[in-house]
């Protein structure tokens, strides 16, 4: 019976015409909502199609409000018409989440201009200067003018890229660039080096987060596409863009929700999505989210979370030092340094803006103020940090007597 256990799987009709489409990565003909902004940034990247520098621009705005899919929307559209009109126009598009050094961003847009493999920098081992000299070659080379795109601009470490980059045009004599960062921190140019701020700091784009009638027109189109016909319910576009404009207008939360609803009602051999499909995938969203922090947090914040959990098992109002005093036992437990009260207190903060837990600052009355820590995430993430080689073993630990005040 195990032999062939992908035959029925494949074989089975789909509710998905074609399911890439609800991808994130996916970007459509057209960009509902974001019309103002796209002819906004046009204007700023048309000199590039006259052989001029256009200006370089921060686009800023909260996740999923659409800044990379129209940076990638306007890049083709610039290089298509730059074949039209027979204007070398180069768009390079670099996620600084993945490529977030100095080398390798440098590499990255070096090697999208130099087609011949020998020719190509290596992941690493170069002198900086060697490879900035050797991208400086090979843009010039062109003779036309290069859109450069740092999505996630923000994650990158240090302003010394941004400072080169900044500066390729005095380098350049017969091409010409433009730099577009991409973030979702309005306050980050603030933090910039004053010589890269003034250099790139020339236009700036903010994208507004959507409505849930806007979000309902995106997955409306991309339904049409995605979707054999009749195998949604009425209901589940509204609930979805409802949802996701609970929080701050996020179509990639709002496709998320979409596909996997479809995917949970596929999976259960169903064929059509309902509103209880939408609350499934909910769920299920929400819980995968909360296990990827969860699972790459540093093992300090681990203990602290791991502390809080063991605390509120055993407790009732669990207290900053009570989760203290468990955090104590499990790093001798697990033979991992003991941090101050302070510094856990920081780390309680953290995880309480990360949504994982909540911790309310209370009265105790002659005993001053403390705070009331209780998880707020589901309870699920316990599973995900006992399997953590790195975290202690707890297999007979008992936490101390709960203090009680007079």
């Amino acid at each position: 019976m195990m032999k062939d256990i992908f035959h029925g799987l494949v074989s089975a009709d789909s509710i998905f015409k074609n399911k890439e489409v609800l991808r994130p990565s996916y970007v459509p003909d057209i960009l509902p909502h974001r019309e103002k902004q796209i002819k906004e940034l046009a204007a700023i990247l048309a000199p590039a199609l006259r052989g001029e520098t256009p200006s370089n621009v921060f686009i800023y705005g909260k996740t999923g409000t659409g800044k990379t899919a129209v940076a990638k929307f306007i890049g083709k559209q610039l290089v298509e018409k730059g074949k039209q009109l027979k204007v070398n126009t180069n768009f390079v598009y670099i996620n600084c989440e993945i490529v977030d050094t100095q080398y390798r961003v440098l590499q990255n847009v070096a090697n999208h201009f130099i087609k011949v493999w020998e020719d190509r920098v290596p992941f690493t081992g170069w002198p900086t200067d060697e490879v900035y000299s050797r991208l400086v070659n090979a843009i010039e080379r062109t003779k036309g003018v290069a859109v450069i795109v740092l999505d996630e601009v923000d994650k990158l470490k240090g302003d010394e890229v941004l400072y080169n980059l900044s500066r390729l045009n005095y380098d350049l004599d017969k091409a010409r660039t433009s730099i577009i960062g991409i973030s979702n921190d309005l306050k980050f140019t603030e933090f910039l080096d004053p010589r890269v701020k003034s250099s790139l700091g020339e236009e700036n784009l903010v994208f507004p987060p959507y409505s849930a009638d806007e979000l309902c027109d995106i997955l409306g189109e991309r339904a049409k596409i995605a979707f054999e016909d009749g195998t949604l319910e009425e209901n589940v576009i509204p609930l979805c863009a409802a949802l996701a404009a609970q929080e701050h207008g996020d179509a990639r939360r709002a496709l998320d929700l979409l596909r996997v609803s479809a995917e949970i009602a596929e999976r259960n051999g169903e064929k059509k999505v309902t509103e209880k499909h939408v609350r499934m995938a909910e769920n299920k969203i929400e819980l995968d989210r909360v296990k990827e922090i969860v699972r790459t947090l540093p093992i300090q914040s681990k203990i602290v979370l791991m502390a809080v959990i063991i605390g509120e098992e055993n407790y009732e109002g669990l207290t900053t030092g009570e989760v203290y005093n468990i955090y104590k036992d499990l790093c001798r437990i697990g033979g991992v340094n003991i941090l101050t009260q302070r510094r856990v207190a920081d780390l309680i903060s953290e995880l309480d803006m990360l949504g994982i837990i909540n911790a309310r600052v209370v009265s105790k009355g002659r005993y001053g103020r403390t705070r009331e820590i209780e998880i707020s995430a589901p309870m699920k993430i316990k599973e995900v940090l006992e399997k953590d080689e790195a975290m202690p073993n707890l297999k007979n630990y008992k936490p101390p007597l709960q203090s009680k005040l007079l």
